[in-house]
C-alpha cells in the first residue's frame, strides 16, 4: 500500500543543515576535489583581502596529522561586534549563516572571489572542528565550532596584540568525507598560482607533515607564471619575448601568451583569482580577440599562400596563454565557480586584446612572421592529417615484419645511434648496402623521382608506394598525430647523387618532410649527405670534390703546377665502389653531413610554395631573376 504524501512529509532544513545533507551542491562532491575545495573557500577569503589592498601576506599551514589546515592573513580581520539583524557577533554570523558576508554591498570589496556569502559557513558546516582567531583593535578574539555549531561564546583573549588579521583552522568531518587526508602538492600548486595572479602578495606554505616551508612572491605576475607553465609542459617557444597585457580600468585584465612548437593549445583562465577550468566568456573573448588580431596581420601583408585555409584552430595551435580578469559582479556557474557566465566580459576582453596584439605584431615583424609561418605550417599539416590518418598508420619499431621489403635494416633495433639512408634507385641502394655499417646503418632505396607532395592531392600522396614505404620505415607517423617516440632511427639522411638530378630528388624529399613530418627537422633528426661529384687524382694523392667550386679549389691548392691531373666525374652513386662510398659518404669519421634547420620559417614556406607549388609563374620569375647565375647547367 502506497504511503500517504502529506504536508508533514515536507522537510524544512534550517541553518547549515542543507550543507551537511547535500554537500555536493556546495563543494561539488565529497571526493578529494571537494575536500580540497574547503581550503580554497577559506584561502579565497584571504586572497580577497589582498586583492583589495588590505593584506600583504597569506600563510597556509598543513599540520602534521595531514588532516587539518590553518589559513592566516594580515588583513583587516573579520568584524567581531554584534550584528544588528542576527544579534550575534559578525564573526559568528559569517561562519554559521548562509549568504552572510561583506561582499554584497560593494563598499568593502571592489572585486572578490567569494560572492555568495556561503564559503566560510560551508567549511564550518563540514568540519568536525573549526577555530577562528581574529586580531582587531589591539585585541585578539577566538571562537570554536563543531559541525557548524558554536562550542561556546566569542572569547576576547587576554593581553594586547599588534596588527590585524584572521586565522581559520579546521579539520574536515570524517562522517562527511570518505578520506580526510590533504595533498601537500595540490595545496602548494594552488598557493604558488595565487602568488602569480596577485603580484606583490607574499604567500607562505608551512608543510609540517613533510617538514618544509616555502614562500612565493612574484613581482612579474602572470608573465612569470607563463614561463613556469612552458617549463612544466616542456614546450619550446618559437619566439623569445612573450606578449603580455595589463589593463586596470574599467575592469582589470591581465594576460600573457606565447606560441610554441607543441601541437596543442593550452590556456589557463582565472576570475578574481579563482581558476575557471571550464572557461567561460573571458576565454571566449580571449580567443576571439586573438583570432581577429592575427587574421588582420595576415591579411594586411597577404601572407597566406594560395590554396591554404587558415582556421582558428591553426592560429591557436601551440599557443600557451594565461588570462586573469578581475570584475565586480562575476556570474559563475555554481558555487564551485568553474565557469564564468558574464556575457559582457567577452566583448571587453575581445576589444582589449585585439588592438594591443595587432600593434605588438606590427611592431615586432620578425617575431610576427615566425608566428604566421608556424600557423601556415599548422594549416597544411591539419589538412594533410585528414587523409593521412585514414591511409597510413604508424608502424612500431617492434613490428619488423611490417617494414618495407626493400628496406635493408640495421642490426641494432631501436633508435640508439642508428641511421636511415634514403637513396635513389636500386643501383645506388646496392652500393650503399654493401658499403654501410650493418650494425647502425639502414638503407631504403626509392624508385625514380619522389612524388612532388606540394602539388599532389592528399589522396594521391597517400596512395604512392614510395611515400608509404618511407613513412613506414621511419615509424613515427605524419601530420599533427606524428609521435616522435615511434621514430626508429636517430638520424634520417637523404643520400642522392651530387648532380642536378640528385639535388632535385633531395628537394622533393625535403618538401615532403617539411610539409608532413616537420618534427624531424625541429628535433634535429634530418640530414643531407654530401657525396662527391668528382674524384681528382694528383700524383699519388686522391681528392674528392663535392661540386665544381670544390673541384676548382682542390686543383688550385694541390695542383702545384703538375700537369694532367686525372679527374673522374661520377654519373651516380651506383658507379661508386662500396668502399669508396663508405670512405667518402657513409663513414662517420670522414663524411660530411648537412643538418636541415629552419632559420626563417615564413621565408622557407614561401620558397617551397613558389618552387614546388602549382603556380608556374613564381618559378618563371625565379628562373628569370637568377638566369645570369647559371654558369653551368647539367642536362
Amino acid at each position: 500500500m502506497a504511503k500517504k504524501y502529506e504536508s508533514d512529509n515536507i522537510v524544512v532544513l534550517e541553518g547549515l543543515e542543507p550543507v551537511r545533507k547535500r554537500p555536493g551542491m556546495y563543494i561539488g562532491g565529497v571526493s578529494s576535489a571537494g575536500l580540497h575545495h574547503l581550503i580554497w573557500e577559506i584561502l579565497d577569503n584571504s586572497v580577497d583581502e589582498a586583492m583589495n589592498g588590505h593584506a600583504t601576506e597569506i600563510t597556509l599551514q598543513l599540520h602534521k596529522d595531514g588532516q587539518s589546515i590553518t589559513v592566516s592573513d594580515n588583513g583587516r580581520g573579520i568584524p567581531v561586534d554584534k550584528h544588528s539583524k542576527t544579534k550575534k557577533s559578525a564573526l559568528e554570523t559569517v561562519l554559521t549563516v548562509l549568504h552572510a558576508g561583506g561582499k554584497f554591498d560593494g563598499n568593502n570589496y571592489k572585486t572578490a572571489g567569494g560572492l555568495h556569502g556561503v564559503g566560510a559557513s560551508v567549511v564550518n558546516a563540514l568540519s568536525k572542528k573549526l577555530v577562528a582567531i581574529v586580531k582587531r583593535g589591539g585585541a585578539q578574539y577566538r571562537m570554536e565550532f563543531s559541525k557548524g555549531q558554536p562550542k561556546g561564546k566569542l572569547q576576547k583573549l587576554k593581553g594586547t596584540v599588534r596588527g590585524t588579521g584572521t586565522s581559520i583552522s579546521f579539520s574536515p568531518d570524517p562522517t562527511i568525507f570518505p578520506r580526510t587526508d590533504f595533498n601537500a602538492d595540490t595545496i602548494r600548486q594552488r598557493l604558488e598560482i595565487a602568488s602569480f595572479l596577485h603580484r606583490g602578495v607574499k604567500v607562505n606554505f608551512v608543510d609540517d607533515q613533510n617538514g618544509k616551508k616555502e614562500s612565493f612572491f612574484h613581482e612579474n605576475g602572470i608573465v612569470d607564471y607563463l614561463g613556469k607553465v612552458l617549463k612544466q609542459r616542456e614546450a619550446r617557444p618559437i619566439h623569445e619575448a612573450p606578449f603580455s597585457l595589463k589593463i586596470d580600468s574599467p575592469d582589470r585584465i591581465e594576460l600573457a601568451l606565447q606560441w610554441t612548437e607543441s601541437t596543442d593549445e593550452h590556456t589557463r583562465s582565472y576570475v578574481n583569482g579563482i581558476p575557471t577550468g571550464s572557461g567561460g566568456t573571458h576565454e571566449n573573448g580571449f580567443r576571439a580577440g586573438l583570432n581577429k588580431a592575427v587574421r588582420n596581420y595576415i591579411d594586411q601583408y597577404n601572407l597566406v599562400p594560395r590554396g591554404v585555409k587558415v582556421t582558428p584552430d591553426d592560429i591557436r595551435e601551440g599557443l600557451v596563454g594565461i588570462i586573469s580578469v578581475f570584475i565586480a559582479e562575476p556570474q559563475f556557474q555554481g558555487q564551485t565557480k568553474d565557469r564564468l557566465n558574464n556575457p559582457e566580459v567577452q566583448s571587453v576582453v575581445d576589444s582589449t586584446l585585439r588592438p594591443a596584439l595587432e600593434q605588438w605584431m606590427n611592431s615586432n615583424r620578425s617575431i610576427a612572421d615566425g608566428i604566421v609561418a608556424r600557423i601556415i605550417a599548422a594549416a597544411r599539416a591539419r589538412a594533410a592529417s585528414r587523409a593521412a590518418s585514414a591511409a597510413v598508420s604508424r608502424k612500431s619499431s617492434g613490428k619488423r615484419s611490417m617494414l618495407p621489403g626493400k628496406l635493408s635494416d640495421c642490426l641494432n633495433s631501436g633508435r640508439g645511434n642508428s641511421e636511415l639512408f634514403i637513396v635513389e634507385g636500386d643501383s645506388a641502394g646496392g652500393s650503399a648496402k654493401q658499403g654501410r655499417d650493418r650494425n647502425t646503418q639502414a638503407i631504403l632505396p626509392l624508385r625514380g623521382k619522389v612524388l612532388n607532395t606540394e602539388c599532389a592531392t592528399l589522396k594521391k600522396m597517400m596512395d604512392n608506394k614510395e611515400i608509404q614505404d618511407l613513412v613506414t620505415a621511419i615509424g613515427c607517423g605524419i601530420g599533427p598525430k606524428m609521435d616522435m617516440s615511434g621514430l626508429r632511427y636517430s638520424r634520417i639522411v637523404l643520400l642522392a647523387d651530387a648532380d642536378s638530378d640528385g639535388h632535385h630528388i633531395t628537394t622533393l624529399l625535403l618538401t615532403f618532410f617539411y610539409r608532413h613530418m616537420p618534427q624531424l627537422i625541429a628535433n634535429g633528426c634530418l640530414y643531407i649527405a654530401q657525396p662527391p661529384l668528382y674524384r681528382i687524382d694528383i700524383g699519388k694523392q686522391t681528392y674528392w670534390a663535392a661540386d665544381e667550386a670544390d673541384r676548382t679549389q682542390i686543383l688550385k691548392e694541390h695542383g702545384n703546377g703538375r700537369s694532367n691531373p686525372e679527374i673522374t666525374r661520377f654519373k651516380g652513386l651506383g658507379e661508386m665502389m662500396p668502399k669508396v662510398l663508405w670512405d667518402t659518404t657513409l663513414n662517420p669519421a670522414t663524411r660530411r653531413l648537412l643538418k636541415v634547420e629552419i632559420d626563417d620559417q615564413l621565408e622557407t614556406d614561401r620558397v617551397i610554395s613558389d618552387l614546388m607549388g602549382r603556380d608556374a609563374s613564381a618559378r618563371f620569375r625565379f628562373i628569370m631573376e637568377r638566369a645570369e647565375d647559371a654558369v653551368e647547367i647539367d642536362v
